[in-house]
Formats: structure tokens, C-alpha cells, sequence
């Protein structure tokens, strides 16, 4: 693979600074950009030419390439609006005079509808989570409560601290998402319940010589570095109890258990602005995506409650 030119990696890397110190991007996306941008510097590298000087018939022939090697029309459009945003971010820092994709268009997008559960499947998940013996089972069921009773991403999961842990009495907690941008979480009583039945048995997880760095999150790691949970060793827990509950563990993620929380209030009659809310989404039209899941009900409402809808034909 060949290697990228010492003026790319630097504007990557003055891109990345932006992104991180000026939007606040988070590390995961941070990571996205860094990988998009490189593969298409060493593109240009092969092609005798720099990203950083590129002009618009090379990021033309750079997309053809991924369409010619199968890639999905999301990933393509994924790929070209990190080159928009990187070559905007050139344009306005003045390190060029021209942006080379302001005509460039990406690829038409099907909605990609979010992979879900049926209700049923997220109970027997969570009984499955908890028949590890012990503390660790309360632990698990603690964990998918929160991912399907509070909509959490798996970062905030594990990023929570103990201090955030919600009081007697209280059925909320406040919690930094994308961008470091604080909201409140609403949890159900069975999450409730969950979690108090956890905080009982936390302090037996951690092990006596890593007290200093586990004793801060609310669910601890006895090995990583961190002290915290990683995201991979939530991704198991569910993959376990997956199989456990009978259920394909290729089918089980915690977003899916994201997915299925907001699926299942917009089922329920919840309103697109709370959905919006509780999930954290900066956009609305994020949130707009499960609209699709509300009209089986509202079609039924209207089927078996409008007037019109009783009377014999």
C-alpha cells in the first residue's frame, strides 16, 4: 500500500485538531475521518498526486475506484463527505483557493432502516444477561437495561461514572454523549431495579489491586487500563446472552438494543421530539429515521378507531 506524503499527513492531522478542539469531535469519529482521508491520500499517492493539491477529476477518479470495487453507496458518500468537510476546513484556513468537491455529489441513498427487536426477544435477552451466576449476572442485566431502557450508546455506557449512578428516588441521570454535550436519561422502574440490585454487589468486581482505577466508573474493568468496561466486552456479554436466550448472536448488538428502544416508543404513541431528546440527537432528521416503525400503528389506530373505519360496507 503506498505510503501517504508528508504534506497530507499534515493536513490530516491540522483537520483532526480541528475537528477534535473546535466541533468537539468524538474519538470514534475522529478515527472514521483519519481512515477515510488516508485511503484516499494514497490514492492520490499511487496516482503521482497530492490529496492536499488535488483537484476534482481525481476525487472523481478516487470514487469510481470504490464503485468499481464494490463498495456500498454508503460507505461512498461516507468517504466523500469527510473530503468535503477536510477540503472546506483547507479552504477557510486559507491553505488552498479552491474547493475540488463543491460540485461533487454524492451517491442517492436509500433510508437504511435500523435492525430492531421484537419486544419478546429484548425480555428473553435480558433474563439471559442475568443467568451468569452471582455478580457478575446482576451486573449483565443491569448493563442491557440501560441499553434498551435508557437508549445509551455503548460508549456512554462504559464512560459513565460511578458518581452518576441515579439516586433513591430519582429515575434519571445525566450523561455526557457525542461532542461532550450533557443530557438527562429517563430510566423505567425495571431498569431501576436493576441497577439498585447491581450497586449491591458492584464493589465484589473489583478486584483489591485495582481499586484506584475501577472505583470512578459505574461498571468497572478487572483488566482494562482504564479501569472501565470496554466496548468489546459489552459487545460479548450480549453475544453470550444472545445465545443463551436462543436468539442469532450476529443480530444482538447494543446499538440494535438502541435501536429497539426508540422503535419500541415510537410504537408505543411517543412523540418524534421526545424520541429525539432521549436519544440525544443533535438533528431531528436523525431521529426521522423510525417513523417508519409508527405507521403499522397508526394504520391500525385508523383501521379500528376511526368512525368511518366501524361502520359495516
Amino acid at each position: 500500500m503506498s505510503a501517504i506524503t508528508a504534506l497530507d499527513q499534515a493536513r490530516i492531522e491540522a483537520f483532526l485538531e480541528m475537528m477534535s478542539a473546535e466541533r468537539g469531535a468524538a474519538a470514534n469519529t475522529l478515527s472514521a475521518y483519519a481512515r477515510d482521508l488516508q485511503d484516499a491520500a494514497q490514492f492520490c499517492t499511487h496516482q503521482r498526486q497530492s490529496l492536499a493539491t488535488a483537484q476534482a477529476h481525481h476525487i472523481e477518479a478516487y470514487l469510481r475506484t470504490l464503485a468499481d470495487a464494490g463498495l456500498s453507496a454508503r460507505t461512498a458518500a461516507r468517504r466523500l463527505s469527510a473530503l468535503k468537510q477536510f477540503f472546506r476546513f483547507g479552504l477557510s484556513d486559507g491553505l488552498r483557493e479552491d474547493d475540488p468537491t463543491a460540485r461533487l455529489e454524492g451517491p442517492k441513498l436509500s433510508p437504511a432502516l435500523p435492525k430492531t427487536l421484537t419486544v419478546a426477544q429484548v425480555e428473553a435477552l435480558i433474563e439471559a444477561a442475568s443467568q451468569e451466576p452471582g455478580a457478575a449476572g446482576l451486573r449483565n442485566r443491569a448493563i442491557v437495561e440501560l441499553l434498551y431502557g435508557a437508549g445509551l450508546r455503548v460508549s456512554e455506557l462504559v464512560s459513565l461514572p460511578l458518581a452518576s449512578a441515579p439516586r433513591a428516588g430519582l429515575a434519571t441521570m445525566i450523561i455526557k454523549g457525542k461532542g461532550g454535550k450533557e443530557r438527562f436519561v429517563a430510566m423505567g422502574r425495571h431498569a431501576m431495579t436493576a441497577i439498585d440490585a447491581y450497586l449491591a454487589v458492584r464493589a465484589s468486581l473489583i478486584p483489591p489491586g485495582r481499586v484506584g482505577k475501577a472505583s470512578r466508573w459505574l461498571f468497572p474493568s478487572r483488566t482494562a487500563a482504564d479501569g472501565k468496561l470496554t466496548r468489546r466486552r459489552v459487545a460479548q456479554i450480549l453475544e453470550q446472552a444472545a445465545i443463551t436466550a436462543g436468539l442469532d448472536p450476529t443480530t444482538v448488538s447494543p446499538h440494535v438494543l438502541r435501536h429497539a428502544f426508540a422503535t419500541h416508543l415510537m410504537q408505543g404513541g411517543a412523540d418524534l421530539r421526545a424520541v429525539q431528546a432521549l436519544l440525544g440527537h443533535a438533528d431531528i432528521a436523525t431521529t426521522q429515521i423510525y417513523t417508519h416503525v409508527a405507521q403499522g400503528r397508526v394504520r391500525e389506530l385508523l383501521e379500528t378507531k376511526h368512525p368511518l373505519a366501524k361502520k359495516k360496507s
